[in-house]
Parts: structure tokens; sequence; C-alpha cells
């Protein structure tokens, strides 16, 4: 897997949709940390085609591919939580998890961490706790990165985020509604973050864009993709 790369890319529409912006993802991979792949808000009912095809490529193209659960701060059964994250594994063939929605508080922790040991067992080799904010320092002991940030661009720079205090987890922070021409990848690192993302997507689902330098070329007036040194 790809050991360079420092984004983290939630993207969830579907391949069939979005086939152009699936392939900058691709052409993209050495930018790559791992690509979160979120069928149905989950790894849905039965296995998905275009998305097993998708995760294919990506780990051929050296990208870990993190399959997506909601976790819902720690409301939703082990055994829910446990049962999607197979799914993945077996539909996918997914590296690792991106566990949403993550609760922050010691009050859980002893949740997490069974779900942890689960994911382990379930071979997940990354596993990603999506706080959005910064959790309780036991969590960095359990995962290997923690989403410490996820919200809007004008909270993101408005002023100090709450301190991440622990060790043992690689940070992430994840924008959206950001402005092109925004270099968000240097704000993150001073801020202590060696994974981003940031995406013009705004509203309920900013996740349907990718970060900016990595979108598809815009068709041609014939409809078709432009080809040759402008393409590039």
């Amino acid at each position: 897997m790809n050991t360079e790369g420092t984004l983290l890319v939630p993207y969830y529409e579907h391949p069939r949709v979005r086939p152009a912006a699936w392939e900058a993802l691709l052409a993209a991979a050495p930018r790559l940390h791992g690509v979160v792949l979120n069928p149905a808000g989950g790894p849905g009912e039965h296995p998905d085609g275009a998305f097993a095809e998708i995760a294919g490529r990506l780990r051929a193209a050296g990208v870990r591919v993190l399959g997506y659960v909601d976790t819902g701060y720690g409301r939703r059964p082990r055994a829910e939580v446990v049962h999607e994250l197979s799914r993945h594994r077996a539909w996918y063939r997914a590296d690792g998890a991106f566990l949403d929605q993550a609760a922050a508080s010691d009050a859980e922790f002893d949740h997490y961490r069974r779900l942890a040991t689960d994911a382990r067992e379930l071979r997940c080799g990354t596993l990603v706790l999506n706080h959005g904010t910064a959790p309780h320092p036991a969590y960095g002991g359990i995962a290997d990165v923690l989403v410490t940030f996820e919200g809007g661009w004008d909270t993101y720079r408005g002023g100090p985020l709450p301190p991440w205090t622990g060790t043992g987890a690689r940070v992430c922070h994840l924008v959206h509604g950001v402005p092109a021409g925004t270099d968000v990848a240097a704000r993150a690192r001073d801020r202590g973050a060696a994974l981003h993302c940031a995406v013009p997507g705004t509203g309920a689902h900013p996740w349907g864009t990718l970060p900016y330098g990595l979108e598809p070329a815009p068709p041609s007036d014939d409809g078709r993709a432009p080809s040759g040194p402008a393409a590039q």
C-alpha cells in the first residue's frame, strides 16, 4: 500500500454514475493514503459489482480501500457493525475500515476497543475512527488514523481546534466547503494532521465532490473528454 500519500478521500458516488471521477481518483493513486468505499451507507444488502471492480483497481494501484460503517456514536449494536465490516471484507476485499460517527468520550471507549479487536480479527489492516473532533487520548491506542476534525471551511479557518493530546495514531482533518486555491494541506500540517481531505462540496452531501486537483477534465464541446496535451 502507498505509504507516501496524504489524502484520505471519502467519495460517496456510484462508479456507474460518476465514472470519470473514479478514473481521476485512480490516476491520483500516488497521492492517496486511502479511499472510503460507501456503496449504500455501508456495504449495502447485496454485493455491487461496480464497487467491487473499482475497489480491485484501487488496490492494484496501491490505494487502501476503507469500508464505510456508521457506528452511531456508539449506539449501534456491536454485532451490526461487525456484520457490515465482514460484508466489506467479503464483497469488496476492503483493506481496512472507516468507522464513521465514532464517539469521542472515555465512556464509550470500551465499545470501540472491542470493535477495533473485531476489525483486526477480520484482517482490516487499517482502522480509521471518524470522531469529527478530538477524542479522549485512549483512542490513539486502538486505531491507525483518527479524524479529529470534520466540518466546514469557515469553522476550520476560524480559530483553534480542540487539541489532540494523544499518541499512537495519525491525525486526519476532513474539510468541506473549501474555496478554490486554498492551501488546506499546509494548514492541516500546521495543526498536526498528517492526512487530510478538502473538497468544495457543501450541504448535506459534501463528499460527492473530489478534492481540488483531482477533478476529472471537463468534456469537450462534442461531449468527449479532451485528449492530447490539453488533457494532461
